[in-house]
């Protein structure tokens, strides 16, 4: 599956976002980037991993650099004010369930009301492999993701819904085969306002 931009307009209908071009915003804060590599040597030597190998030795480097990108938001000033919905849809995620170290497979879909800044769009499927790469609960990893949002860009709301399937209950126990479990979490505008909500549904092929 590919993820797909989408915006919704005032009559409804549903259309291809604009490209326009855009101005970078600052960054929020002075980055250290000798400092967080000492510090990840310092962490992966912490939990008895040696960073003096051939293998290893660029390893605190690269995640300081990693990190380093997934934290510095691309976000953009919404120079036209444009207040309706963006939404990245069918964004494919995989992670591992940590009651049982089991994989669980699905998508996300991801959306918010603009408010004075703007994401890139690549950003959105970064931001949910990031919370996704680690042992999840698919509850917590649906906050995750909006929580992000919502600090980062203070928009006037945000949505999340995540469909996945997940081996620890096809594969063993009950061994419910074709069943997906979907979460939510709605914040802001999209949260408070029913036709707000009915739309960023109605857009993710969710019924309210």
């Amino acid at each position: 599956m590919t993820g797909a931009l989408l915006t919704s307009t005032h009559d409804g209908s549903i259309a291809e976002s604009p490209r326009r071009p855009l101005r970078v915003a600052p960054p929020s804060g002075a980055r250290d980037l000798v400092a967080a590599e000492n510090a990840a040597a310092d962490f992966l030597r912490a939990l008895g991993i040696r960073v003096d190998t051939d293998n290893m030795r660029e390893t605190p480097g690269r995640m300081a650099r990693a990190y380093a990108e997934l934290f510095t938001s691309p976000a953009f000033p919404n120079d036209e004010g444009y207040d309706e919905l963006v939404l990245a849809r069918s964004i494919p995620l995989q992670s591992v369930c940590e009651h049982h170290l089991l994989p669980f497979t699905g998508v996300a879909h991801v959306g918010y009301l603009p408010g004075d800044r703007i994401l890139g769009l690549s950003k959105l499927a970064r931001v949910v492999a990031h919370f996704a790469a680690r042992p999840q609960v698919q509850e917590r990893l649906t906050k995750q993701i909006a929580a992000w949002l919502d600090e980062q860009l203070r928009p006037k709301g945000v949505g999340v819904v995540i469909e996945a399937e997940h081996t620890c209950m096809t594969l063993r126990g009950v061994r419910a085969v074709g069943s997906s479990t979907v979460t939510s979490t709605l914040l802001g505008v999209l949260r408070e306002d029913s036709r707000s909500r009915q739309e960023f549904f109605s857009l993710t092929g969710r019924s309210v």
